[in-house]
């Protein structure tokens, strides 16, 4: 069915940056055909209102099935060790894990998201709810040296992640698989090495926590004399299939080491400056031409799951470090969101750009709210005007899964309920918790 989209300003976000003011954009059964071309004859047409078009909104990083944490210890210091863990082993399960997913999956889509990299438990009812709701995905089974919600065993997500991959990959057009090892820390010499080979042997990238905390510093200081990133080089792990997550603590020859093997990086501004973990260095690390994307961290850590918010907070964070309000730009912003952000999921040639030829993963931005006028810049009224609230249509796909800022095929109220019920005991367990640390 051919479809155009018209009475919109169309942000390419490709790398020439091209921008198209009341224009269109014509697509057919997912690919885009046309854009500022209006001689095609169509089946339907769209009235964009004037909103602003771009391309659906990647988030790189995320833990789906951790939506029952949300506002849960926020202020516990060391909370991922003392609160987090522990109430993962006890009262996480897989029917949690799937509502949790589905109402993940409805908030991002909401915001503006059509694109997500989650690392979690029960990984294949977290594919049974992304293939539910429509969203694109990379799922990787999280990998522990420890038991978890879905092993009675340390690094029982070895051989769930062998069984998950070989279930999923290239089965569903849009769904992707993945290896996750938890940490650098939380997990033996020994086993990464198995996990990088195992990923070769399988074909999958892998994603894992790299840098982010200060005694996951301290540890290899102290046992290696080395950072992790100079670890991982050490085993040779480092690569372009291994999409490090946070990077805040870096020196500059970890950057070089970024740089010299072209490893792309997620880093979540929004659970790492809450946590008060620091910034990464963003600005030198696009410098020099290492791939970045964004992602929000878990509904735990991050709380948000839409990416509009980090837009926000990624610039701000940056000049502030650096000190100088001219760095990243708001369209260079918005890029890490888009293009760069499928760079780093070597997912380019498909997705992240308005292009001809590309999948019709998009985004639809309404102008009329109060916050969105006015515009002298479209991409600095994105960045620092939007409000997830702000997104009307999404498509992924070029399916429309958001029409009027409502879900098309799934009643969120629903979906709530749903979680509601499934995290009865689960709240139980969390006020007992809660009340040990008080």
């Amino acid at each position: 069915m051919l479809r155009r989209i018209e009475n919109v300003h169309i942000l390419c976000m490709d790398e020439e940056y091209h921008e198209y003011h009341d224009s269109s954009l014509t697509f057919d059964d997912g690919i885009i055909v046309a854009i500022n071309d209006d001689s095609l004859k169509v089946d339907e047409v769209i009235d964009g209102k004037k909103g602003i078009l771009l391309p659906g909104m990647i988030n790189a990083h995320s833990h789906l099935g951790m939506m029952p944490f949300r506002s849960l210890g926020d202020d516990c210091k060391d909370r991922l060790r003392r609160f987090l863990f522990p109430l993962e082993k006890r009262a996480m399960t897989k029917e949690l894990v799937y509502t949790s997913s589905l109402y993940s999956i409805a908030e991002m889509l909401l915001g503006g998201v059509t694109n997500v990299f989650d690392m979690y438990y029960f990984e294949e009812v977290v594919a049974e709810a992304v293939k539910e709701m429509g969203i694109r995905a990379t799922l990787a089974e999280t990998i522990l040296n420890d038991v978890t919600p879905d092993s009675d065993k340390p690094y029982g997500g070895i051989e769930y992640a062998k069984a998950f991959i070989q279930k999923w990959k290239d089965k569903d057009p849009l769904i992707a698989v993945a290896l996750g090892p938890h940490a650098t820390n939380t997990l033996s010499k020994e086993k990464l090495l198995e996990i990088r080979d195992l990923a070769k042997e399988l074909g999958v990238k892998i994603s894992m926590h790299v840098s982010e905390m200060d005694y996951e510093m301290t540890y290899f200081k102290d046992t290696y004399n080395m950072s992790p990133i100079e670890f991982l080089e050490s085993i040779n792990m480092l690569s372009d299939d291994l999409l490090c997550v946070h990077v805040i603590h870096t020196s500059d020859h970890d950057l070089e080491l970024l740089q010299k093997y072209d490893v792309p990086v997620a880093f979540c501004p929004g659970s790492n400056t809450k946590a008060g973990k620091g910034v990464a260095r963003v600005y030198e690390m696009l410098q020099k031409g290492i791939k970045v994307a964004l992602g929000t961290d878990g509904p735990s850590s991050g709380n948000r799951l839409d990416v509009i918010t980090l837009l926000g907070i990624v610039p701000r964070t940056q000049k502030t470090y650096y000190h100088d309000r001219s760095i990243l730009s708001a369209k260079e912003t918005l890029s890490l969101a888009t293009l760069k952000g499928a760079k780093a999921l070597k997912q380019d040639h498909q997705i992240g750009s308005l292009e001809v030829g590309k999948l019709a993963d998009m985004v639809l931005i309404e102008t009329d709210s109060v916050n969105m006028f006015p515009i002298h810049d479209y991409y600095s009224a994105i960045v620092y005007s939007a409000l997830p609230s702000n997104v009307s249509r999404v498509w992924v796909n070029g399916k429309e899964l958001v029409k009027d800022g409502k879900l098309v095929y799934h009643d969120l109220s629903k979906l709530k309920e749903g979680l509601l019920m499934a995290m009865h005991d689960f709240n139980k367990i969390a006020k007992e918790l809660s009340e040990d640390i008080a």
